[in-house]
């Protein structure tokens, strides 16, 4: 067998410096209907459930109204 040596190099540049992600993962345990609610529509828009349940705890966020009860 035959050396076959390239002069090109196998070159590797410097990681990036850590750039804050947009995004994190979370863990949250939801009742199984809500789980079929959102494979449900998942199925309908043709979106992820984790797109839907973002977008609803978006909504959410935006809406929300805190009340005190005395």
């Amino acid at each position: 067998m035959s050396e076959n040596r390239s002069s090109e190099k196998f070159k590797v540049s410097r990681k990036p410096d850590f750039r804050e992600e947009k995004s994190v993962n979370m863990t949250l345990r939801i009742e199984k209907k809500l789980q079929k609610q959102y494979e449900d529509w998942a199925n309908k828009t043709n979106r992820s459930r984790n797109e839907l349940m973002c977008m609803a705890l978006a909504y959410a966020l935006k809406n929300i109204e805190f009340i005190d009860e005395e």
